[in-house]
This record gives structure tokens, sequence and C-alpha cells, in this order.
């Protein structure tokens, strides 16, 4: 399978071809030429656009639920909804990527998103604006897998690496600049316009995309795996809404909350079992036999649900404990953005020059030193400084960590596995984040409980019941809710520990580069 490349107009470097014009293999570690980077390019824009409307919107949930005049329960599936849509297409998107071409389904997701977006801005009530997330997620959920298959497709196993590090700005910025621009949209302009904003940016992503990608060959496809596909979509979005609502009800095993989960459960069980005997499953799990694949999938297991609990923490933190609004907390939340961007590329660099194995323990230690650091020191008058610095180190270590990982499931795989192993590396970062946020936000909830129960005026209730607590009282819980916060980044340091035993498996040399896995050369 040829990899996609960018139009005529662009033409790969000198570098790129031996001296009779054949292809020369990059080497490990060597620089993106403007090809590879003009992929990027289009890759990126759909994935900021799809990752900064989830946390720009959970901003606004508060809003529109007055806009609308229902309750946070109701308003709630605003977000619900959009998860869900995601979780239900994203299994569809490798035997799609196959099917229509990564070029035609990139474009195809990102103009969904952009119409669900349109449509949202301008919604008349809640459930008009609930079905129009539910067709943005139906786009959305696509975006993120496409683009990885058509980048990782374009730039070749030798430099994996360096493309990861490139779609894993969005990935980590999204969480950082989304209640920033949230904030500021909510507040001074109209909550309209944080649907809205998406347009320019999908007009022109599909503009370039249109001109940029290489166009899809049309080839013969596998026949679409009904069955996989009905135990699959349907489990995960029932799982991952258990899930949600145990952590809204904080109890996983209240009836509302434990149906869905052991459903959910039941018939991922099901896919398991089927695909593993499947001529042509949905997923193709048997990439797992591959020790770096499994090593891989084991790591980002663990440390999504440990890092995404602790990314949790520190915004609620401000919130509660400080007073901070979300767009203040999405400001002090921008040194791990920093972080992130300094080590990033070169996490990628050194992922291909010597294999993502010792990139990613370094990156790892690193967060684990950082979440220790917030376990040990958090108090109700922490200093912003300290804080600051702590989330810029935490930052440094997750641009060493996430996309290195990502990268070694990739790297040894061939061409036509890239959309299939794309695809099942999205979906274990959906459902291990969404294991991650509701564990720590229970084991928070909890803790608060046990911290405020005996200083009554109602303040064992948690965080919701904090928010609405006067000043004088607040003063005197600040101490007693900081030790809360303090106590559950324990956890989360425990199970970063866990990310090492399979990290330590991950492929400590540069990968090889076979004649079937070079990327092709530019028109």
């Amino acid at each position: 399978m040829r990899a996609l490349t960018i139009g005529k107009e662009l033409t790969a470097p000198a570098s790129a071809q031996t001296a009779d014009g054949s292809l020369k293999e990059p080497e490990a570690g060597g620089g993106l030429d403007r090809g590879v980077l003009a992929v990027a390019m289009v890759v990126v824009l759909g994935a900021i656009m799809s990752i900064l409307d989830v946390t720009v919107v959970n901003v606004a949930i508060n809003d529109l639920a007055k806009e609308f005049k229902t309750s946070l329960a109701t308003i709630q599936w605003v977000a619900t909804g959009y998860t869900l849509a995601l979780a239900t297409v994203i299994p569809i998107t490798g035997w799609a990527s196959a099917r229509f071409g990564t070029k035609r389904l990139y474009m195809i997701s990102i103009g969904l998103f952009v119409i669900g977006s349109m449509l949202a801005g301008v919604a008349w009530s809640a459930e008009s604006l609930i079905a129009f997330r539910v067709l943005q997620g139906l786009g959305g959920g696509m975006i993120m897998p496409a683009g990885m298959t058509i980048l990782t497709q374009a730039a070749g196993p030798q430099r994996v690496g360096q493309v990861m590090s490139i779609v894993g700005v969005p990935m980590l910025l999204g969480p950082i600049l989304g209640p920033i621009i949230g904030g500021y949209l909510v507040d001074d302009v109209s909550w309209r316009w944080i649907f809205f904003i998406n347009l320019p940016i999908g007009i022109v992503a599909l503009l370039m995309a249109a001109r940029i990608l290489k166009r899809d060959e049309p080839k013969p496809a596998e026949r679409l795996d009904l069955i996989g596909l009905i135990l699959l979509s349907p489990g995960l979005a029932s799982l991952i809404y258990g899930i949600a609502k145990g952590a809204e009800l904080k109890d996983f095993l209240k009836t509302e909350a434990l149906v869905f989960w052991a459903a959910g459960a039941v018939l991922v069980l099901g896919f398991v079992v089927r695909a593993l005997k499947a001529k042509n499953p949905l997923i193709d799990l048997r990439l797992l036999k591959r020790r770096s694949v499994a090593a891989a999938s084991g790591t980002m297991v663990l440390f999504m649900i440990a890092f995404m609990g602790a990314m949790l923490l520190l915004p609620l933190y401000y919130q509660t404990v400080r007073g901070e609004g979300a767009l203040q907390s999405g400001l002090l939340l921008a040194p791990q953005g920093l972080g992130a961007m300094v080590t990033m590329p070169i996490g990628g660099k050194l992922t291909d020059r010597i294999g993502p194995g010792r990139v990613v323990l370094v990156g790892m230690v690193i967060v684990v030193l950082s979440v220790s650091g917030f376990a040990a020191v958090l108090e109700a008058d922490t200093s912003y400084w300290a804080l600051g610095g702590a989330l810029f180190v935490m930052g440094l270590g997750m641009g060493m960590t996430m996309m290195p990982t990502m990268a070694a499931a990739i790297q040894t795989l061939v061409h036509d596995e890239v959309p299939r192993a794309s695809t099942m590396l999205n979906i274990i970062q959906q459902v291990s984040a969404s294991i991650g946020t509701a564990m720590i936000s229970v084991l928070l909830a909890n803790r608060l409980t046990a911290e405020l129960s005996g200083l009554g005026g109602g303040a064992g209730g948690g965080i919701g019941s904090a928010e609405k607590i006067p000043p004088e009282i607040m003063k005197v819980i600040a101490g007693p809710m900081a030790n809360a916060f303090q106590h559950t980044y324990w956890y989360s340091a425990g199970l970063l520990l866990l990310a090492f035993l399979p990290a330590l498996l991950l492929p400590r040399k540069k990968p090889e580069t076979t004649a079937a896995d070079a990327p092709m050369p530019m028109h």
C-alpha cells in the first residue's frame, strides 16, 4: 500500500533519492521533509478542532443549563452524548479506511464534524443541542485514528516517533487551551461561538486535505464484520456510560450504573472472543501477539488511567479550594503544555534514533516525580509558582511518554496494519481515560467526605456542596479539602508505578525498515 503524499506542487528533498533516482530510505531520527510536514499540518488542524471541542464545551455546561432552563443532569448529555458517539464510531474506522480510503474518510469525518458544529451553534433547545452533539461525535471519533494513519503511512516507520510527537501536540494542549477559550467565549461573546469557532478551522482543514493529501486509490476491501460491530460499538458505549454514571453516583454497584457497565463489559468480552477467531475481525487483536504492540497497549492503559485521573485533580483544586474560575484555572494549567512542547519534538527524534523504550521510561520517571510532588506538598496555600513549576515538570515527562508509547506500537507494523492499530489504540485511550477520570473522581469524593464529615454545616457532601459554602466557612475547611486532593494524588502515583511493568518490555532499538515499509517519494 502506497503512503499518502502531498500534491505535485511539492517535491521531496534531494537527500530522499539516490543518484539513480530511486528512493533512499530515511535515516532514523532524520528530519521530516516538506511533504510530511504539510500532511502533518492537515492532520493537526483536524485533531485540534476535535480535541479542543470537548474541553471548550465542558466549561459551558452550567451556562447551557441556564440558557435552556433545564437541569444539569439533562444538559450533561451534551458532553456524554458526544463521548458515546465517539465510542460508537471509532471501531469502524479501520475498516472504513480500507473500504473508502483514508483521504476520503478523513474529509467525511471533518465534514460531519463541521455540519454538527454549525447545527449545534443554532440549537433551539437542550434536546436539539444533544442531537447535534451526537452528530459531531460521529465525525469527531474518526478524525484522530484516520489522521494518525495518514501521517504514519506518509512518514514510514523510521520517522514514526517524530510524527507521533506532532499528533500529540493537540492532545496535550487541548485540556489546557479548552477552558481558556471556552471561558472567554462564554463570558464575553456567546455560548454559540464555542461551536461556531469550529467552522473556519474545519473549512480550512477540508480545503488543505483536498489539495495536499494523496488521491485515494480504489482497492478490494474486506467485508465489514457486522457481528463484531454489533458487539463492540454498543459495548463500548454502554461500558463508558456505566463508568461515568457510577462516578456520578459515587457507587459503581448501583443499578443505574451496574446494568450498563456490566452489559458493556460482556459485549466487549464477546467481541474479544470473536476477534481472536474471525478471519477478518473489525479490529485485529492478533496484533497484540507482537511484543511491541502488547507492551505499548499495556503501558498506555495503565498510564492513561493514572495520568487522566491526575489531570482531573488540579483544575478542581484551583476551583474548589482556591476559588478560581474556569478561565483562571485554564491559565494556571498552561505550564504543563509548555513543558510538553519542549520535550515532545526531542522525544520524537530520540524514539526514532534509539527506540521508544528508553525514552518512555525516562518520561515516566519524570511524571511520577511530579505527581508525587503534588501528593507531598499540596496544601490550601501552596504557592502558585510551586504548582506551576511542578506542572511544567509533568509536561516535560508527558512529552516523552504518551506519543513515544504509541509510536512503539506502530513502528513495527506494515502499512495495511496501521489503520487497525490506530483504531485499537484510540479505543484504548478513550476507555482508559474514562476509567481514570471516573476512578479518581470517586476516590476524591470519598476522601472529601471523610475529611469534611466531622466539620458540620453540610460540608461532607463533597465537591458540589463545597462550591456553595460561604467564604468564612470555606476558610475553615480549605485545609481538610486540600488534604483530600493531596491524598488522592498518591493513588495516581501508585497507578503510574504499575505502568512501568509493561513499559520495561518496550523496544529499545530503532525500528528496522523494509522495502514495504518505506515511505513513497513525493510527486
